[in-house]
C-alpha cells in the first residue's frame, strides 16, 4: 500500500510539473521573510541538540564577558578544545542565521536574522583574534567571547525551534491542486477507439471519455451526453450542476451520473485549475513582503547597534590612541546589542497562544496572523460552507390545505421525486429517507419543461411545480408562509393534488445557527463583513440581508474574488477572507490574513494562515481576541527583551566615561539573562477572555 501511494504521488507531481513553467517553474525568494527562510535552512531541532552538546564544555570552561564563574575550570590545552568546538559551533550551529542574514542584506532588509548573524560573527572572529594575541603575548590578556557565542546560539536555535514547533507547517496548496486531475484519460483515437493515456499528453481539441464518478480531467464542453458534475471541490457551491450537450466543464470536477464525451478546451497553463494556481503562486510570492514586528525592531536595533559601535570605536580611538581598546569596546556594544531574550521573546508567546487556539478549535499556521490581526478592517467572507451549511437540504415542509397532512404531502413529493437526479430531488429524498416514510407509486411520470413534475399517484393527479408557475395559476395562499425561506435564498417547490395548491416545501443551503451573531459582533468591533460568494445575486442578496451584511457581491469567479480584495489591499486596508473552496485559494493567500474553514477544501486550508477546526464562524471572534492579547504580550516582551539597549548600548560605548561610568560587560550579561528570565515569564501570563 504504502507503495502504490509514493508512485501516486509521484504520479501527482509529475502532473504538476507539466504545467506552464511560467507558472509552476523558479520561483524567487527574494521576498521571503526572515522567519519563511529560516523554516527552510535545515532542522533548527538537530541544528540545536547538537549545538547544546559542543556548547556545554564552553559554558564551563569559558569565562563570562570576561569574568571567571565559581563553576568554571581549565586544564591544559582547554583553550584549544574551546577554540575547537566554538569553531563547530559557529560554522555548524550559525549557519541558519548566517545564510538568512545573506538573504537579508540581498534585500536590503537587515533584520532578526542579520542582528543575530552580527552578535554571533562578531563573538566568533574577535574571540578567535583574542586567542592569538593571548598565545602571542600572554601578559597582555585580551578578552574572549566564546561564551557569550555558544549561549547566544543555543538561545537563538531554541528559540526559532518553538516558534516552528508551535506554528504547524503548510502543505503544499499547489501539490493538492494537482492531485484534483486523474493521472490518467481514456482519448478518442483517429479510428474513434478508446485509448488510456497519461494526462500530460492530453491537447487541446482531444475527444476523452468521462464516465461517472470520474473526475473530469481537462476544461471542455460536452458534445455526447447529459450528466449531473459535482464542482464543489472546485468552485465552492454545494448545488450538483446539470450538464447537457454544448455545456462547459471545469477540470477537477467530478462527473456524478452519466458517461460523456467532451472536447478539451484547456489544459496546462491555459486550464482553470492552472490559473488559479497562477494565482495562488503570485500572491504568495506579494505576500510574504510583509515585515514581523520583531523583524521591524531587530533592523531598528541592528542600524542602532551599527552606528554606535562605530562611534564607539572613533570616540576611544581618538581619547585614548589605543586601537585594542577602541575594538574592545565596539565589540562590547555590538554583542550586547544582541541580547539572548530577543530570539526568546516572540517565540514564547506564539508558541503559548498557538497553544491556547488549539484548546479553542483554531489552528495557526502564519504568526504574523497575530499581528496583522489587531489592524483588520474588513473581513470578506464566502457564503457557501462559511456562513452556510453547504449542504442542499429541506429546510422547511408548509401545508397549505387542512386536509393535508405532512407525512401524506411527502409520501406524494417522493412519488414524483423518487427517479429523479436533478439536485433538488436528490435533497429532498434524502429527507423524506430520514424522516422514515415511505414514497407512494408513481404513474404516467412526466417532466413538464421549466415547470416540474405530474404523474398519477393512488389515482390523483398530483405535480410538483415551481414559484413561477403557482403565480400563473393564480393560486392564493398566506404569503407570510413563504417570506422567511425567501430571505434566506430557498428555493421553494409546491405540492398541487388534483388541481388543488396543498403544500410547499423549500430546500437550501441552511445559514449556520451561529452565522447572525457572529456579524453582529464585527459589526460591534467596528469591522465591516463582506460576502463574496459565487452563487447567483439572489441567493446572495437574501442571505446577506438575513444576516445585515450590507456589501456583499455574487456570481464571483475566484480572479474575481482576488481581485476584490487586491483593491482594497492596494489602497492600504487590511482584510481577512474566510472561504472553504479551492476558488478560495488566490483570496486566501491575497488577504492580509486568510482564513479557513476547518470542513472546507484541502487546497483552501493550505493556502491559509488561520484554520477554524469546527468550522464556527464565531471562532473568529476568538481569535481577534486571542491576536489583541498576543500582540499585548509581544509588545511587552520585545520592551523587555531589546528595550533594555536604550540604556546598555551608549554605556557600553562609554557616553558616560567623562564621568567615569562605563558599563562593565559582565553587568550587560547579568542583564541580558535576567531580561530571558522576564520575558520567559511574562509570555506564560497570556490568556484568552472568550
Amino acid at each position: 500500500m504504502k507503495r502504490n501511494d509514493e508512485e501516486h504521488s509521484d504520479h501527482q507531481m509529475h502532473n504538476l510539473e507539466s504545467m506552464d513553467h511560467s507558472i509552476f517553474g523558479h520561483q524567487s525568494h527574494e521576498h521571503m521573510s526572515s522567519m519563511d527562510h529560516s523554516m527552510h535552512m535545515g532542522n533548527f531541532k538537530q541544528k540545536f541538540w547538537f549545538s547544546l552538546i559542543l556548547a556545554i564544555p564552553i559554558i564551563f570552561i569559558s569565562p563570562m564577558m570576561g569574568v571567571d564563574l565559581s563553576f568554571q575550570f581549565t586544564f591544559p590545552g582547554s583553550d584549544w578544545l574551546v577554540l575547537v568546538l566554538a569553531s563547530i559551533l559557529f560554522f555548524y550551529g550559525g549557519e541558519p542565521f548566517l545564510n538568512g542574514a545573506k538573504m537579508e542584506l540581498k534585500q536590503k532588509s537587515p533584520a532578526m536574522m542579520t542582528l543575530i548573524a552580527m552578535g554571533i560573527s562578531v563573538s566568533y572572529f574577535y574571540s578567535v583574534y583574542a586567542f592569538i594575541m593571548n598565545k602571542l603575548m600572554p601578559q597582555n590578556h585580551v578578552m574572549d567571547f566564546f561564551w557569550e557565542l555558544a549561549t547566544l546560539i543555543v538561545i537563538m536555535l531554541l528559540g526559532h525551534w518553538i516558534e516552528m514547533n508551535a506554528i504547524s507547517n503548510a502543505s503544499d496548496a499547489l501539490q493538492k491542486m494537482a492531485e484534483l486531475l486523474p493521472n490518467t484519460v481514456k482519448r478518442l483515437n483517429k479510428d474513434g477507439n478508446e485509448e488510456e493515456v497519461a494526462l500530460q499528453q492530453v491537447k487541446e481539441n482531444d475527444h476523452l471519455i468521462v464516465r461517472a464518478g470520474d473526475k473530469i480531467p481537462a476544461d471542455g464542453v460536452i458534445i455526447n451526453g447529459q450528466t449531473l458534475v459535482d464542482e464543489s471541490m472546485v468552485t465552492g457551491e454545494s448545488k450538483t450542476v446539470t450538464k447537457n450537450k454544448e455545456d462547459k466543464v471545469i477540470g477537477g470536477s467530478v462527473n456524478g451520473s452519466g458517461t460523456i464525451e467532451i472536447r478539451v478546451t484547456g489544459t496546462g497553463e491555459t486550464g482553470y485549475l492552472s490559473k488559479v494556481m497562477g494565482m495562488v503562486k503570485k500572491a504568495q510570492s506579494e505576500k510574504s513582503k510583509l515585515e514581523s514586528l520583531s523583524d521591524r525592531v531587530a533592523k531598528w536595533l541592528f542600524y542602532i547597534a551599527f552606528a554606535a559601535g562605530l562611534f564607539a570605536f572613533f570616540t576611544w580611538l581618538i581619547i585614548d590612541r589605543d586601537v585594542s581598546i577602541a575594538f574592545e569596546r565596539m565589540v562590547t556594544v555590538l554583542i550586547i546589542a544582541c541580547p539572548h531574550a530577543l530570539g526568546l521573546a516572540i517565540p514564547l508567546v506564539v508558541a503559548r497562544s498557538t497553544s491556547i487556539a488549539a484548546k479553542h478549535g483554531l489552528l495557526l499556521k502564519n504568526r504574523n496572523a497575530l499581528e496583522q490581526a489587531n489592524d483588520i478592517q474588513y473581513v470578506m467572507l464566502d457564503k457557501t460552507g462559511t456562513l452556510t451549511e453547504g449542504k442542499f437540504t429541506v429546510t422547511g415542509v408548509e401545508m397549505l390545505s387542512k386536509e393535508m397532512t405532512t407525512q401524506k404531502a411527502l409520501k406524494l413529493i417522493g412519488a414524483l421525486e423518487n427517479n429523479a437526479n436533478h439536485p433538488l430531488a436528490i435533497g429532498i429524498m434524502k429527507y423524506i429517507k430520514e424522516q422514515g416514510i415511505i414514497p407512494d407509486k408513481a404513474e404516467n411520470l412526466q417532466s413538464i419543461s421549466g415547470i416540474g413534475l405530474t404523474g398519477m399517484v393512488n389515482g390523483q393527479s398530483v405535480k410538483i411545480v415551481n414559484e413561477k408557475e403557482v403565480d400563473r395559476l393564480n393560486f392564493t395562499f398566506d404569503r407570510l408562509l413563504k417570506q422567511s425561506y425567501q430571505e434566506q435564498g430557498n428555493t421553494l417547490s409546491y405540492l398541487i393534488v388534483e388541481e388543488q395548491l396543498v403544500a410547499l416545501i423549500a430546500l437550501g443551503d441552511v445559514v449556520k445557527s451561529e452565522a447572525k451573531q457572529f456579524i453582529t459582533e464585527l459589526k460591534i468591533q467596528g469591522i465591516v463583513p463582506i460576502m463574496l460568494t459565487g452563487d447567483n445575486k439572489k441567493a446572495a442578496e437574501s442571505v446577506a440581508h438575513y444576516l445585515g451584511i450590507d456589501e456583499f457581491h455574487g456570481e464571483l469567479l475566484p480572479e474575481d474574488k482576488e481581485k476584490i480584495i487586491q483593491t482594497y489591499i492596494s489602497e492600504g486596508k487590511k482584510v481577512m477572507m474566510v472561504g472553504d473552496g479551492i476558488n478560495d485559494a488566490p483570496s486566501l493567500v491575497r488577504a492580509t490574513i486568510g482564513v479557513a474553514i476547518g470542513a472546507g477544501t484541502d487546497v483552501a486550508i493550505d493556502s491559509a494562515d488561520v484554520v477554524l477546526t469546527d468550522s464556527d464562524p464565531k471562532d473568529i471572534l476568538r481569535f481577534l481576541d486571542l491576536a489583541k492579547q498576543t500582540r499585548r504580550k509581544m509588545i511587552q516582551n520585545l520592551w523587555w527583551g531589546a528595550g533594555y539597549n536604550i540604556i546598555a548600548i551608549p554605556l557600553a560605548a562609554g557616553i558616560l566615561a567623562p564621568w567615569g561610568i562605563i558599563l562593565n560587560p559582565a553587568v550587560g550579561a547579568i542583564l541580558m539573562s535576567l531580561s530571558t528570565v522576564i520575558v520567559a515569564a511574562n509570555a506564560m501570563t497570556l490568556r484568552i477572555h472568550n
